[in-house]
This record gives C-alpha cells, structure tokens and sequence, in this order.
C-alpha cells in the first residue's frame, strides 16, 4: 500500500525530474540560436548539452556514498541548491564557456538530486506497489518535455535564451521548500572510504570518450586527434571496468549486473536510450537548419513526439500488466527503429500533419519502453544498499546514453556530408537523413537484446 506521505515523496522526486527534464530538452530547440547568440558553431554548442548529461553521469555514482555519508535530507537539499542557482548562472552567461561551465555545475546538483530522491521512494516501496510508484515518479515528468520544445520556441523567438534557464528557478524554490517537509533527517551510516581511483578513471575515460567523439565532428579539429583521444577513453573504460570489479568498495558496484532481470534492462537501456534521447535533440537542428522553420514551428513539431510520450502514459501499467515485459520491449523497440528510420525521408515540402504524426507515434514507444526497462531493471533487486547501488549504476547508464547519444548523432550527421550523397537531396539535407538512417540501424541492437529477455520477466510485478 502506498501511503500519502509516500505518494507526495514520489511526486516530489517527479517534479525534480520535471525541472531537469524541462532543462535538458528546453535547450535543445535554441542550439541555432545559441550558436548565433555566442558566436559559436553548433557543434560546440551541442556541448552545453553534453557537458550537462556527462557531469550527471560521471557524478551520480558518489550520490551513493555521499547519501550514505551525509544523509539523505541533507544532499537532497543540497542538490536542489546547487541545481536552481547553477540555471542562474546558466541564465547570467555570455559566452558560451561559461554556460558550458554552469552546465556542469548544473549536471554536479542534478547527479545528486533524482537518483538520491528515487533511492528514498524505492527504499520505502514494496515490490507489489514497484509499477505504480514508478509510473508517479515518471509520468509528471513526462510533462517538462510535452511544454518544452513549444516553449523554448516562443522564448528565443520572442525573448532571449537565456529565459530558458531563469524559470528554473521558481520550480527550484518550491522543491527545496517541499523537501525540507517531506523528506525525513537520516542518520549518517558509517561509510566506506570513497573509492577515488574509480572515480578518476571513470570521470576520465567518460570525458575523453565524449571529447574525442566530438572532435572528429568539428571541423576545426584534428580528426587523427579525436580518435586517438577516443581510443584512449576506451583504454582508460577497459581499466575502470577492470578495478570497480576487483576492488571491494567500488564507486560503481557492477556487481549487481549479476542480477539477470537488471543486467539484461540495463545493457538494453543504454542502447534504447542512446537513440530516443538523440531524436528530441536532430529534430529541432533538421527543422531550423535544413527547412528553414522558425523557433516556434519547430517546438510546435517537437512537442508532439513528448505529446505522444505522456498520451500513453495512463495506459502503460495497464499494459505491462496485460502483456509482460517483453512483449512490450518488443513492440517499443520495433517501433521506435521503424519511426526513427521514416524520419530519414521527411523533407521540407512533407505536410506538417505527417511529420506530427511521425513524431507523435515515436513518443508512444519511446514511453512505453522507459517504462517498461525503468520498472523491469529493480523487479529483482533485494531492497536495501543493493537497491542504492543498483540505482546508481542505472541512472548513470541513463546519462552516458544521453550524452553518448548526442555525440553520436554529431558524428553521424558530419559523416553524412562525406557519405550521403547516395540520398536524393542537397548536402545538407543528405547528412540528416544518413544521420536518422544510422541511428535506426543502431536502434536494431535493443530490439535484438530484447528477444533475449525471457517471457516470463517480472512475472512477480503483473497483476493480471
């Protein structure tokens, strides 16, 4: 049974997810702008996104221990500050090195804020009530991206970016003053010494892997640079795996991937949500840069894959209940390698009503399957500091994908200029579509993973 204080716990986290999810998507409708604003080219400034999602990811892990050492309360709250006055200086900046910079500070609060907050809801929820609590902490969030791309489109176009990051800052107040009620004082546990040595080569290979990547898709870099450098991330990625596996206290406890049912959501997720966080971020640039279309019409257009998102939402217990698990992978993966590959023929002349439909059927399996792997991931997890660990590790997978995601799609777009010219169009509009056709042959790979999972996953949550 879920209990009132538990239900507005979950509803709490939901709204933190909201700001970030608001913050993160908001963006990415006013990269041409941005790009103009600072003088910078879009490539660079895909970094304010990156940079925000690696900072996430390379931070989450010491949320654990920080929570452990500090107590829950205490983090929470600090999470929040950092994160509203972050989007201030965020709000405040004019040059593009210091929005990447505030970003990152951004990324340090938002690495504490909803993993801390989704491990006091999952620490307190019984396995029975796990799809529905689940379902309160994702489905208010849904709602940031649904408002996100039209209202980032009527703020650049009508006022200035830097709006954008300033409404932050009234969610922010409210979250903190909702914390301060709702989440209890808990005790500082005795901690472990923090594992530092994973924290290096994690932080450092997570950054060179991202940085080369984004070389090779600048023109004004070196690409024999990029790759070396991405091949040293990757070096660096082998020995951070190596030790956190070998160590007893690692910063990452990849341990909990012997857990099947979390190993398998896992490695899925990562690749699914490498290439649904990608579509929000190309369908803006493809809109403004090769159609010409304002700020506006390409949030109005962006706005319905979100809308197709939360539309579904009411529905997916209902059917992860009725189904299972992987039948609904299946159906989601499918759909999304089939929607993200007809973006590759949308052209400028393509009626508005199609792309919108286009957009809106993607949304619908893009929720179906974060929901699907966000609740399949913990069916098996023991509750307790399994439970803490297990979250890290998956919110972590969560970011890298993001950030993975957007470099990939960088990269793919710059290799469509060289290669695209098989596709009837000009050069511009060619490395667009290569860039949707790579990214829905990538998409094949979770839909491969997913005919792995075993019918009877998660039996446990159904009730049917």
């Amino acid at each position: 049974m879920i209990d009132r204080r538990l239900r507005n716990t979950a509803l709490l986290v939901a709204a933190c997810y909201f700001m970030e999810n608001l913050d993160g998507t908001i963006v990415t409708t006013a990269i041409p702008q941005i790009s103009a604003s600072l003088n910078a080219t879009a490539a660079t400034v895909s970094l304010v996104v990156t940079a925000y999602l690696l900072a996430l990811a390379t931070l989450i892990p010491l949320s654990g221990w920080l929570t452990q050492r500090f107590g829950s309360r205490v983090i929470f709250l600090t999470a929040i500050i950092i994160f509203t006055l972050a989007s201030l200086g965020c709000g405040l900046s004019q040059n593009v090195e210091t929005l990447i910079l505030m970003r990152v500070v951004q990324g340090i609060g938002g690495a504490m804020m909803v993993p801390v907050g989704r491990m006091v809801v999952l620490g307190h929820t019984e396995k029975e009530d796990l799809i529905r609590i689940t379902a309160y902490i994702i489905w208010p969030a849904l709602i940031a991206p649904v408002i996100a791309p039209l209202l980032g489109g009527i703020i650049t176009e009508y006022f200035s970016w830097h709006w954008m990051f300033l409404i932050n800052i009234p969610i922010g107040i409210a979250c903190f003053v909702a914390a301060w009620i709702l989440i209890d004082e808990q005790d500082a546990q005795k901690t472990a010494p923090l594992d530092i040595v994973g924290a290096i080569l994690t932080t450092a290979s997570l950054g060179a892997i991202t940085w080369g990547a984004h070389m090779m898709s600048e023109a004004s870099y070196s690409t024999s640079i990029g790759v070396l450098i991405l091949l040293m991330g990757v070096g660096l990625l082998v020995i951070a795996v190596r030790h956190l596996l070998r160590v007893d206290t690692p910063l990452l406890n990849l341990r909990t991937l012997s857990i099947e049912t979390f190993r398998v959501s896992t490695f899925g997720f990562f690749m699914y949500a490498l290439i649904v966080w990608s579509v929000p971020f190309i369908l803006p640039l493809l809109f403004q840069e090769v159609f010409g279309w304002s700020p506006v019409q390409s949030g109005a257009a962006v706005l319905w894959v979100f809308a197709g998102n939360i539309s579904i939402k009411p529905a997916t217990t209902w059917m992860l209940n009725r189904f299972g698990f992987r039948n609904n992978l299946l159906f989601a993966t499918t759909g999304v390698t089939l929607s993200v590959a007809a973006f590759s023929m949308l052209r400028a002349d393509t009626p508005f009503i199609v792309i919108a439909i286009l957009a809106f059927v993607s949304g619908v399996f893009r929720s179906i399957g974060f929901t699907a792997y966000n609740t399949l991931a913990f069916s098996d997890v023991p509750k307790g500091s399994t439970t803490r660990e297990a979250s890290a590790l998956f919110a972590t997978v969560q970011q890298v994908a993001g950030a993975i995601g957007i470099v990939v799609t960088m990269l793919a777009i710059t290799a469509g200029f060289r290669w695209g010219s098989f596709l009837s169009g000009d050069d511009l509009q060619n490395a667009y579509s290569f860039a949707f056709i790579t990214m829905a042959i990538i998409a094949t790979v979770p839909l491969m993973m997913a005919t792995r999972i075993s019918p009877q996953a998660g039996d446990q949550l159904r009730k049917h």
